[in-house]
């Protein structure tokens, strides 16, 4: 078997194995794990990130007579069904993998884990002896202890850090469409869009539709993938119900066999690490700055220029040294995020001084269009 990849990342989505009444698809999850262990004999690393807990905790629960389900809320609901679900799930694919010889391991996180680069690289560092060990990691939310506003916004928010993080050359979206079209699936004159490269512009074509399982839809895929592949990783969005999707997608000895996607291309520019992180991090800023036009026009030129304090009109909020803040345009849009080296208060007091030293270095600084 020929691969086209190194390391790729696969998501799996809820609506991918889950049957119409919300219970886990088995003969699908089975599938899967079929064609991602063909991927791993063929000699690529495969990080899952995997949905599927709340079905399979929603089936375990609808057929047990020793629960008694009381009214509950959307959270205790959520909660219940995937503490009970990623047990279960985590044992079906142990099981699974473990008949094709392939060893697992569990990665429950949540979006406050990627909250400082210290957590963040112990992530990566983690899932990276697994993968050195020839463990496959199955990533998934833990949604039983993650806080309501803190939540991802669904796993694909999750499965675009997972693969900017461990420089994934490719990352799979499995969903229950072919990929995006120029209109709703199956509607009058709706075809599918092959390909998106960095110019494109998708939003006279997408849905805010979301899917009946998931949290996410195909805005949240789209705005995933052009930032993932802005970071130089290919995102190709498929049909996870799709016989054999992964292996046609994936391997060069099945190129043959036509599959329907959307492929978004990666930039071929190179972003830092560190920029990885911040790309994915606006989330955690603890204040703004206001930047002069100017300044905006020179940190989005083609030149490596760092925030000076000439730049900055106002600041807002409060911050302290090497905390994360948003840098916003004169009309208040965020443009970037920077890591900043001074605390709120010391930048206030440089405003619109010359012959400073940067308040963003240009080395932690991300600009939205880079």
């Amino acid at each position: 078997m020929v691969r086209k990849y190194q390391r790729i990342v696969v998501k799996v989505g809820s609506n991918v194995l889950a049957r119409p009444d919300g219970t886990l698809d088995v003969t699908r999850l089975s599938a899967l794990v079929d064609q991602i262990a063909a991927l791993r004999h063929a000699g690529m690393e495969v990080i899952l990130i995997s949905s599927g807990a709340v079905a399979c905790g929603r089936s375990m629960l609808k057929h047990s007579r020793q629960v008694a389900l009381t009214r509950l809320d959307a959270v205790q609901e959520r909660q219940l069904y995937s503490s009970v679900g990623q047990a279960r799930l985590i044992n079906r694919y142990y099981d699974l993998f473990h008949d094709h010889g392939i060893v697992v391991g569990q990665v429950l996180t949540m979006k406050e884990c990627f909250a400082s680069r210290s957590l963040y690289l112990n992530q990566r560092n983690c899932m990276q002896v697994m993968l050195e060990q020839g463990v496959l990691p199955i990533v998934n939310e833990n949604d039983t202890v993650s806080v309501t506003e803190l939540m991802f916004t669904d796993n694909d928010e999750l499965s675009g850090l997972i693969a900017s993080m461990m420089d994934a050359q490719a990352l799979v979206i499995l969903t229950n469409v072919d990929g995006i079209f120029t209109a709703p699936p199956g509607s009058p004159g709706a075809s599918l869009i092959p390909v998106v490269r960095p110019e494109d512009d998708l939003s006279g074509y997408i849905s805010t539709v979301r899917s009946g399982f998931g949290r996410g839809g195909m805005m949240t895929k789209s705005s995933i993938s052009r930032k993932v592949a802005a970071e130089g990783t290919e995102v190709i969005i498929a049909n996870g119900k799709r016989e054999q999707v992964l292996l046609q997608l994936l391997l060069q000895e099945h190129a043959e066999a036509e599959c329907p996607c959307t492929r978004f291309l990666p930039s071929s520019s190179s972003v830092s690490p560190i920029k990885k992180w911040m790309a994915h991090s606006a989330g955690f800023a603890k204040g703004a700055l206001q930047l002069h036009a100017d300044a905006v026009q020179a940190l989005n030129g083609p030149k490596a220029v760092s925030l000076l304090p000439v730049g900055i009109v106002a600041v807002v909020g409060e911050f302290e040294k090497d905390d994360l803040v948003r840098l916003l345009s004169p009309e208040g849009v965020v443009v970037g995020l920077g890591r900043t080296a001074y605390s709120a208060e010391e930048v206030r007091s440089l405003l619109g001084r010359h012959g400073c030293k940067p308040v963003v270095h240009y080395d932690y600084l991300y600009w939205e269009d880079c």
